[in-house]
Formats: C-alpha cells, structure tokens, sequence
C-alpha cells in the first residue's frame, strides 16, 4: 500500500449546506461542471469511510464525487423522529443535492447501511439516478420476525451504551475488514467509528431495524449493481447474494476483503463507479 486514506483526502473539500431540512456536511472532489457520483456511508462510518473514490477525483475535470455525512452524522443535523426510515434519509438526501443545484442524473452508491437509503432514493427519484451501485449491502430487519428485529436494535444500542464511541470503534472496528488488512486501514475505520454521534447512530440503528432493501429493489427500473467482498462477516456473501437476486443481478466479488470495501478494495470499487484507478495495492 502506497496510499493512506489520510493521504487520499488531502487534497479533497469538506463543506456544509444548509437546506430546507437543515444542514448537511460533506466532501467533494473533482471539477466537473456537474456531479456525477453521490456516495453514502455505512452505519460505523463517515464520509470519509470514501477517501480512495474522493481521492481519485481530485484535480480531474470530468468527473465531481460527493460523499456526504448523514444525518446525525459528523456536523450534518439529525432526523427529527426517533425511529427514521430510509425514506426518511431519502428525502434528506435529495434536498442536500437539490440546495446544490445537482440536475443531471448522477451514480448513486451506498455501502452496507447507506444502501438502504440508496434504494430509497432511487425509488423516490428514478430520473434522478443512472445507475445503482450497492456495495456491502445491508437488506434490514423489515420482513424479519419481532424478536429478531428487537434483539439486533436493543443489541446494538446496548453496545453503544455500554463502551461509547470510542470503546465501540475499538471492538469492532477488526470486523470490518479482513485480517489481511493493512493497518493504516484498520486505523481508518477506527477513527471514523469513534466520532459517530450516539444520537444519529441510535436513529440509524432504528432504521435497519424497520429497512426494506428489497421492496424498494423492486421499484428500481435503472441498472443496478451489488458486489462485496468474500471475507465480509457483516453483510456476509450469502447475504449479498439474495440482494442481488432480489435486484434480478449476480452478486459481482471484489475478492478477499471484509465488510469496508470501498478502504480495502479500492480500485475494485473505483472500476465499478467509473473512477480511475489509484494504485494502491501492488
């Protein structure tokens, strides 16, 4: 690894807009007259969980890749009800890219719990969307029995209670990648598990709980793409794949990485967005 995600982001912009629901911080990278990729994190993560697609748009002219932080996430304001829906992010979504002027369909992309509210987008907004990328999706706990859905929300939010942030960041955060991984990656994932708000991540936890992926994968009329990597204990591959199934796609495999695909696979995920290719593992 040649690379940090330290270094990927060094040259990238982090911003905030106000718009009718709010603020919503972000960063951007790349000079194209208009956006043409649109990426949501994951439930543990950030903007910033998207260095390596930030980074391979800096300084280009024909490509503009926003990632933004969700609400309740880094400075961007929270959701106003206790147990949102993707819909809810969804709307949020959209007013983000409509205060930025965003008219031309762009890619959308959502790792793991971002694809929820991808798929939510996507189904509010068709026109608005030339393709669906779905990266280490998380389907949700919608069609799950009570007491399963009951036993992951309770679970997760008893784990925050009990080691906050910090604690979480550091008995979880291996889990999120191979144990091949490079440690600088391992260290990426850790700092950004370690600044989610509680709130936000108690609202999001709320929103897996009740999610639907493929419900709303039945409404997508563009095309649509579903990979994950093979050593994923997250959304594992037997997981993904009934994503794809119910997208009516193969699962495609960015090959022997865990659940943050978009650090550990980089010029995989890249290829698959349509961005350049940084380099970074020889």
């Amino acid at each position: 690894m040649n690379l940090t995600p330290s270094d990927a982001l060094s040259g990238v912009v982090r911003s905030t807009v106000d718009t009718v629901h709010g603020k919503v911080q972000f960063r951007s990278a790349g000079m194209a007259p208009q956006v043409t990729h649109v990426l949501l994190h994951g439930i543990g993560s950030a903007s910033a969980s998207w260095a390596f697609q930030l980074g391979a748009a800096v300084g280009r002219s024909d490509i503009r890749v926003l990632a933004w932080d969700a609400p309740g996430y880094g400075r961007s304001t929270h959701l106003p009800m206790d147990g949102p829906s993707a819909q809810d992010y969804a709307e949020r979504l959209w007013s983000w890219l409509d205060a930025l002027y965003v008219n031309q369909p762009v890619v959308l992309a959502g790792h793991s719990l971002g694809a929820l509210m991808a798929a939510s987008a996507t189904r509010l907004r068709p026109l608005a969307v030339s393709r669906l990328v779905l990266l280490a999706p998380a389907r949700g706990y919608g069609d799950a029995p009570l007491a399963e859905r009951e036993r992951v929300v309770l679970g997760r939010l008893s784990h925050l209670q009990q080691l906050g942030p910090h604690g979480m960041a550091l008995a979880r955060a291996s889990a999120m990648l191979s144990p091949a991984a490079d440690p600088a990656l391992q260290e990426a994932v850790r700092e950004n598990m370690a600044q989610i708000d509680p709130a936000g991540y108690a609202q999001a936890v709320q929103m897996l709980g009740q999610g639907h992926l493929g419900q709303d994968l039945q409404t997508v009329a563009c095309p649509v793409s579903v990979a994950s990597g093979e050593a994923d204990t997250v959304t594992p591959p037997a997981n993904c794949d009934a994503v794809a199934h119910d997208a009516a796609v193969k699962r495609i495999s960015l090959g022997p990485v865990g659940h943050a695909c978009p650090l550990e696979a980089p010029d995989a995920v890249n290829q698959l967005l349509g961005l350049p290719a940084l380099g970074i593992f020889k």
